[in-house]
């Protein structure tokens, strides 16, 4: 079936202006509209987007995709209080995407997690459009696995229940990892129910993402770092990422050898350095910078080994961290934690570096262990990584391919039409 002239309304909670919506949506409809998919794509903008610097970026933005025939759409995204506002952008949400389904004779929803789907939920019920839901997490289990939510909260059993009859209305799931599908499949909101399904983990660029020696000579040049094995975590701080595990790790790595520790985050800079200062460790021997979106592949290639600890609970099953394919495509060995995703096989099968069965300083040295092997042999280490990354995480071999062919069964299929 060609999916040429399909049109596709694309729901993203997430806000296109932010790295992800840049990254895991504009890429990927960036791609996918090159099959000549007609996309609409709604989301919901944070603040900034309506300040006057924001409206000129936003409009900036439209007309690059319009250049793709992605037509961009954007409503205000409400955070507080969190239950009315969510509600609010829900029914705002469908309100508006009422009008695009039915303008543009919309043939299928994309809804990028839970929010999107309740939206896509209610176009569905009035409309009739096919539904993929994009699973990028479980986010009621997120909420509770986190501390924020109990389980028998009201917020939870809302969510729950917008979850089961999203599944259940579902023409088509993308689940992030192999290990959650299982559990979701199980489910009484999928008994009975023919659905088409794909994994789909988050991959990167890998035209972006890759090595360059004269990044790396110029990065370790700028930090100082000599010849000391430099170690590197890209992302958020604390919350699901065990900042303080990390800060322990380091601290084992530096028993063994010279080493230094580059912190990549956008905040948090006063949290690493008290975790930093009370484990004795010298200012001169870790890095905090706040690197700009386009600038993280460079400071990748000048690392040795790329590292994150993750809370390994129930919810982290369905989770398949961006960061994984950013690092493996960069060449580097992953050192990582049991129980996240798909994680154990990547290093088990894989053998793309180490991985962590406890957080304790006997595993610590274990994985020192064997990465500091994969180092030596730093050509093999960096080739393979890449194989993996590619063969895994590449947007374009992997996710774009894997998306259009859940497009096809699911704009092709008679089975659950209406």
């Amino acid at each position: 079936m060609s999916l040429a002239g399909k049109r596709v309304l694309y729901i993203s909670y997430n806000g296109m202006l932010e790295p992800l919506g840049q990254s895991q949506v504009i890429r990927y409809l960036r791609e996918l509209s090159k099959l000549d998919i007609q996309f609409t794509l709604l989301s919901f903008e944070r603040a900034q987007a309506f300040s006057p610097e924001g409206i000129a970026k936003c409009a900036v933005l439209q007309r690059e995709l319009a250049a793709y025939g992605i037509d961009w759409r954007w409503l205000r995204y409400h955070k507080s209080p969190s239950l009315p506002a969510t509600t609010y952008d829900v029914l705002a949400g469908a309100q508006y995407g009422y009008r695009l389904v039915r303008d543009k004779e919309i043939q299928m929803l994309h809804a990028r997690n839970h929010i999107p789907a309740a939206i896509a939920l209610r176009l569905k019920h009035r409309l009739g459009p096919k539904i993929i839901f994009d699973l990028r997490g479980l986010m009621a289990d997120e909420y509770v696995d986190a501390g924020h939510w109990k389980k028998n909260s009201m917020a939870y059993r809302i969510t729950k229940a917008a979850e089961r009859r999203a599944l259940n209305a579902a023409d088509g799931i993308v689940t992030l990892t192999e290990n959650i599908w299982p559990t979701i499949q199980s489910w009484d909101a999928l008994k009975d129910h023919k659905v088409h399904h794909k994994v789909i983990p988050c991959c990167a660029d890998l035209d972006l993402f890759t090595f360059h020696q004269g990044d790396r000579d110029r990065r370790r040049g700028e930090l100082k770092v000599g010849n000391r094995f430099l170690l590197i975590y890209s992302g958020s701080i604390d919350g699901w990422y065990l900042t303080e595990e990390m800060s322990d790790f380091f601290v084992q790595l530096q028993k063994q050898r010279n080493a230094h520790f580059l912190w990549l985050t956008q905040s948090g800079r006063e949290r690493i350095t008290t975790l930093m200062r009370a484990r004795a460790i010298n200012e001169d021997d870790y890095t905090i910078l706040a690197a700009a979106p386009n600038e993280v592949p460079s400071y990748l290639s000048a690392a040795d080994a790329g590292l994150a600890f993750i809370k390994p609970c129930f919810s982290k099953r369905a989770s398949s961290p961006t960061k994984y394919a950013e690092y493996l495509g960069c060449g580097l060995p992953l050192i990582i934690n049991k129980g996240v995703g798909d994680s154990d096989d990547l290093v088990l099968r894989e053998c793309a570096g180490a991985l962590i069965s406890e957080f304790n300083d006997a595993e610590y040295g274990k994985a020192i262990t064997i990465v500091e092997k994969q180092v030596r042999n730093r050509e093999q280490t960096r080739q393979r990584s890449r194989d993996v990354a590619e063969r895994l995480f590449d947007l374009k071999q992997v996710g774009i391919p894997r998306y259009a062919c859940l497009y096809d069964r699911v704009l092709g299929d008679q089975f659950r039409s209406g």
